[in-house]
């Protein structure tokens, strides 16, 4: 019975560590500056929504 609650415990252990290593390997990095968030190339402009009607920037259409 010793044998059994060690086997499960040990397999709880195993899989809480496996989580802990996913979720610190999966993490984002920190943002090296406060303007941006580090992995996004800040324009000044906001995305180009397709939805939305054309503007200025935008090339018309042929």
């Amino acid at each position: 019975m010793l044998t059994t609650f060690l086997v499960i415990g040990g397999v709880l252990v195993g899989l809480v560590g496996l989580l802990a290593l996913i979720v610190a390997l999966s993490a984002r990095p920190a943002p090296r500056s406060r303007t941006g968030n580090g992995w996004v190339a800040d324009t000044g402009r906001r995305h180009p929504d397709a939805w939305s009607a054309p503007t200025s920037e935008l090339p018309a259409a042929p």
